[in-house]
């Protein structure tokens, strides 16, 4: 078995046709169907089942799709760090966030990284949940990932900053002249909710949020991203929470902007599966120079850590 082959693999599953795939990798189709064989002859079985119209994965094929895929990442991942460790300025550098964070943080990193280190190109793989981000990215996706700190992370992970989150609210509310809020105010408001609202000790952190100040939520309208949600908020439609990022830097313009008391936050992390070298280490350092700096943590009566 060769990376090579688990490549051509790869390349017939994305395409679902061992014509198109053979075009993808500019080899002939009988080598194409021959190092397949001698990939399936290794493995034991058929991975591949040929069809009419294309191919489709047996059950061996499944089974083994996930570790082609994580050898293939990761030998493309060791190519990338070791240029880096030598000092290379050419090649890229595989960045996954979540929504909200490429939203609001990553446009200023990204502009300053490409005024530095024009040689290395960004590529970036953005997912709607914490629990997608770290599963992705423990299967060899990116080469760092930046988001709220990983629960359960055996690589390294870095504390970079951290987040505020925030409600937005529409101009013509009776909040709109103030800054800051208690949450027991909003007992009989309706909220707009995110599908990537994080889950704090099993609940949506709304719901959590809120039971422990001694009121259940209303719902007005659920969406699936933050910021159609601070849009939503903005026409009036309800109170959204979201990273203070996301909107007072992009898409928060048209709404008033709420810190609750006491504030809720949340750490900033970047994770890798290795510790980051070269290129990665250089952009961890990037981050940390755009990133607003950790505040003093306040007693624990005046502040929340929000859990991701």
């Amino acid at each position: 078995m060769s990376l090579r082959q688990m490549e051509y693999f790869l390349t017939v599953v994305e395409e679902s046709s061992f014509t198109r795939a053979a075009e993808a990798l500019h080899v002939t189709q009988p080598a194409l169907s021959h190092q397949i064989k001698a990939l399936e002859k290794s493995v034991g079985g058929a991975l591949l089942e040929r069809m009419t119209r294309g191919v489709r994965l047996t059950a061996m094929g499944r089974a083994f799709l996930p570790h082609a895929e994580l050898a293939v990442r990761s030998a493309q991942q060791a190519q990338r760090a070791a240029r880096a460790a030598a000092g290379a300025e050419g090649g890229e550098l595989h960045i996954a966030a979540i929504h909200a964070v490429a939203v609001g943080i990553l446009p200023e990193v990204f502009a300053r990284w490409s005024r530095a280190h024009p040689g290395v190109q960004l590529l970036l793989h953005e997912y709607g949940t914490t629990d997608e981000l770290e599963e992705q990215v423990e299967r060899g996706v990116a080469d760092l990932a930046l988001g709220p700190a990983p629960q359960y992370w055996t690589g390294s992970v870095i504390p970079v900053g951290e987040e505020e989150i925030v409600l937005a609210v529409p101009f013509d509310d009776h909040l709109a002249g103030r800054t800051t809020v208690k949450l027991p105010e909003l007992a009989d408001r309706p909220w707009v909710r995110c599908a990537m609202e994080p889950v704090v000790q099993g609940q949506r952190f709304l719901d959590w949020a809120c039971g422990r100040a001694g009121f259940t939520p209303r719902t007005a309208v659920w969406t699936e991203h933050t910021s159609t949600a601070v849009r939503m908020a903005a026409a009036g439609v309800g109170i959204a929470t979201a990273p203070s990022h996301v909107v007072r830097g992009a898409v928060g313009e048209d709404c008033v902007v709420l810190s609750v008391d006491p504030p809720w936050r949340r750490p900033l992390t970047v994770f890798s599966r290795t510790e980051p070298a070269g290129a990665a280490a250089k952009f961890v350092e990037v981050l940390r120079g755009t990133l607003p700096p950790t505040q003093v943590p306040e007693p624990p009566d005046r502040a929340q850590e929000v859990a991701p």
